[in-house]
């Protein structure tokens, strides 16, 4: 075979082994003074080879081998070691994983972060569409006034029962809003399910099934029922107390980076029931108050 060729083989397999080159940038750019390794002369930028694998606790020639493209395929246990050793963030080592396996890894529920002020931002943005944010154990960390008026006054709740599924299903002010009960908090209960197991937080939603269970019956019986259903969109109908039967859309969307928290933005379904959101707005701020502006609205 003529030299061009066989050189052309060559960074071919080179340009093919990404998870090796991924593997190299990573280490290249720690600084190993600030693990406490000594600097000294080094050919090159960051730790060596076999000062990662140490890290790692795995053999210095297995990880030579995986740079090299010729070690096969690592276990999940194995690039966690790594991406450990490598400090990686999340991002980096869901990378990691997509390139050594092929997927994702599994989730790892992290929960209790505060979300950014810009998310927040995003919510107050939408100022006549109620919209909140929530973890995958379904409590509401971020709404915007909107939902406030709408759904529930969140601000005067305790942190801890700000869960949709405890308000769902022992508060008797919210079932009564519901057109069909039973149906939504079936579906509530198979999206929930579905929610807690792809952020790997079934451990943390363990402690409110038992405690729903023991409180609601009818929860307990569609918790063992298994069903998971999907919640990405759909139509939602609300008996409020001021301005009466309103139609919702609602749409929900994955905060990225955040597996365990999902934004839900519901909007009005007719511009009869824009108006009346717009007028509960407006009533919060008219010493009028609510029935003085509705009837202008109605007007």
């Amino acid at each position: 075979m003529p030299a061009p060729e066989i050189s052309g083989m060559i960074g071919a397999m080179k340009d093919d082994n990404r998870f090796g080159a991924y593997l190299k940038s990573r280490r290249a750019r720690l600084d190993p003074a600030s693990l406490g390794l000594a600097a000294g002369r080094r050919r090159t930028a960051g730790l060596r080879r076999e000062e990662v694998a140490q890290r790692a606790h795995i053999s210095a020639t297995w990880y030579t081998w995986l740079e090299q493209g010729r070690g096969g395929n690592p276990s999940a246990e194995v690039l966690d070691r790594i991406a450990r050793a490598l400090m990686l963030t999340e991002i980096e080592r869901e990378h990691l994983f997509l390139l050594g396996r092929g997927h994702p890894p599994e989730a790892r529920y992290r929960g209790g972060d505060a979300i950014t002020p810009r998310l927040q931002r995003l919510l107050d943005a939408l100022p006549f569409s109620p919209a909140i944010v929530r973890t995958a154990t379904w409590d509401v960390v971020a709404w915007n006034r909107a939902a406030a008026a709408v759904f529930t006054n969140y601000d005067a709740l305790p942190a801890g029962q700000r869960n949709i599924l405890r308000m769902i299903f022992t508060d008797p002010r919210v079932r009564a809003a519901q057109f069909d009960w039973a149906a939504m908090a079936r579906a509530v209960v198979g999206a929930f399910r579905v929610d807690a197991a792809r952020a790997g937080a079934d451990a943390e939603v363990a402690p409110l099934v038992d405690e729903l269970c023991r409180a609601s019956p009818e929860f307990a019986a569609m918790w063992n029922e298994n069903e998971v259903m999907p919640q990405g969109d759909g139509a939602k109908r609300l008996r409020h107390p001021v301005i009466g039967p309103i139609a919702l859309e609602y749409s929900s969307f994955a905060v990225d980076g955040r597996p365990d928290l999902s934004m839900i933005v519901y909007n009005p379904a007719t511009p009869d029931d824009a108006g009346r959101v717009r007028a509960l707005l407006a009533s919060r701020a008219d010493p009028a108050g609510p029935d003085a502006v509705l009837d202008a609205v109605d007007k």
